[in-house]
């Protein structure tokens, strides 16, 4: 293939990039317009592979339901495993849940536990993640693999260099993550690569009642509002 028949294969590529612009503003306008109604949320995160009977499904059942019960609503990924865990939890204590749902091709699917008008469905990881940023009041972080890995350090390093506001992040395990915030502690704060403040970002804690006295103690006092 010489380089005009390469060139041109670049411009279209090109071209498709500029249209997708329209796909990805659908998405945002979409999703702007359903979360805005929805009101204060916390979202859960956690591996889409635990299953219904494992200790962390069943503590995020429990989670889910007393954020619900404090008047919270709760955001999951929309998925399986400690998604569906929290929309559960969310769902039989009566309170709004709601799915972020994202396409994927393997291991996706919307849990049953999700209000019927409160499922969003989206093609793009990154507008999926602003939503989860911009309505949610704190996020709690269960035992989880790389994506919920994505969003808690996304949501650290936003507030870090002050692009939305505080929100609590909680961690839920300490067995689980006890051994990285070890390593943040005394590998990436010992080189001086973050503050000492910025610890204090970050809560770990082993039950659903510290999870709620944590987010309660945060919002004592202050207007619930999205993050930017």
């Amino acid at each position: 293939m010489g380089y005009n028949q390469h060139h041109k294969g670049w411009n279209e590529i090109k071209t498709n990039d500029s249209w997708a612009i329209f796909k990805i503003m659908g998405e945002f306008v979409s999703g702007f317009e359903r979360m805005s109604l929805i009101g204060p949320c916390v979202s859960i995160f956690g591996s889409a592979r635990t299953k219904p009977g494992e200790k962390y499904y069943d503590l995020a059942v429990n989670v889910a339901k007393r954020i619900a019960e404090a008047g919270y609503g709760v955001i999951t990924g929309g998925g399986p495993g400690i998604m569906e865990a929290g929309n559960k939890g969310a769902h039989e204590a009566g309170g709004t849940s709601v799915g972020l749902n994202i396409d994927l091709p393997f291991e996706q699917h919307d849990n049953p536990f999700i209000d019927s008008d409160k499922s969003l469905d989206f093609d793009y990881f990154f507008v999926r993640k602003v939503m989860f940023v911009k309505y949610s009041q704190g996020f709690v972080v269960m035992p989880g693999g790389f994506g919920t890995l994505d969003e808690l350090f996304e949501a650290m390093t936003l507030i870090q260099t002050n692009k939305i506001h505080t929100f609590p992040i909680i961690l839920v395990g300490k067995e689980f993550w006890g051994g990285l915030l070890d390593w943040i502690k005394n590998t990436m704060l010992e080189a001086g690569n973050i503050s000492p403040q910025d610890l204090d970002l970050i809560h770990l804690v082993e039950t659903e009642d510290e999870v709620v006295e944590i987010i309660d103690a945060f919002y004592n006092g202050r207007t619930l509002s999205p993050n930017f």
